[in-house]
């Protein structure tokens, strides 16, 4: 028996699922392929790759949930709500888990991350390891983010980040890479909705490029993704005069 296994073996989808395929969120092609396939995330880390509205937030938020991550961002333990817009996918779905694997994780979501840092302020953390927790709000939106993956990124989990670059420069994503190949290394499990060329290019992930036609395996080389911005640095001008009008 295979005793080395990732915390997330497969997300499954629930004979009561309660979703109507006829409304969103399941006429999104994404999401309608995982509630017909279930999803399996690589033992290391998947990324999701595609343009705004293709599905990417949408899954990453449902897996979180369904895992018992906190849909508003944070960890299983701690969960905040400020006002619920999660879709019904993270209900839908269950999770068979790895074998002799725990149950920590944490949901690194860009545009709720300021309600967690005061979720935690109002909620000191029990756990003594925790006490001295960074001051989030007395730092950049970046530096508290890399603050984070110090702090929260550092046990054998299942790791869900949306568009973790919102709030990185270049060096700073360049560190978010080495950041989840050492939780690769440490037994950690990753899925990242991204639209960083640097991110995708991690070595050993999975990348599965999403779009009309729902999921589908992807070489870097090949995402419309780095095509358009390999075509960008190299003329600019070639697409800013559709914007500027020139």
């Amino acid at each position: 028996m295979d005793f080395d296994q990732p915390p997330v073996r497969r997300f499954a989808v629930r004979d009561d699922d309660g979703i109507d395929r006829e409304e969103w969120p399941a006429t999104v092609p994404a999401v309608a392929q995982v509630l017909r396939e279930g999803f399996t995330p690589a033992k290391g880390v998947t990324m999701l790759v595609g343009e705004n509205g293709s599905g990417k937030s949408t899954l990453v938020e449902g897996l979180a949930e369904a895992f018992g991550l906190s849909p508003e961002g944070g960890t299983p333990y701690g969960h905040h709500s400020t006002r619920r817009s999660e879709s019904p996918l993270g209900r839908a779905l269950r999770v068979e888990r790895g074998l002799g694997t725990g149950r920590y994780g944490f949901f690194l979501r860009a545009e709720t991350m300021h309600s967690w840092y005061t979720f935690l302020e109002d909620h000191p953390p029990l756990d003594h390891s925790r006490s001295r927790e960074p001051r989030y709000h007395e730092m950049s939106h970046g530096e508290s983010f890399l603050a984070v993956l110090r702090t929260r990124f550092d046990s054998p989990g299942f790791y869900c980040l949306d568009e973790p670059e919102a709030a990185l420069s270049f060096s700073s994503t360049l560190g978010l890479v080495g950041a989840l190949a050492d939780l690769v290394a440490d037994g950690g499990q990753a899925v990242c909705a991204t639209h960083s060329p640097v991110l995708a290019a991690m070595p050993g992930v999975r990348l599965l490029e999403v779009g009309e036609w729902g999921l589908r395996e992807a070489a870097w080389e090949d995402l419309e993704l780095v095509r358009h911005w390999k075509a960008y640095l190299d003329a600019p001008m070639r697409y800013l005069r559709h914007v500027l009008d020139q």
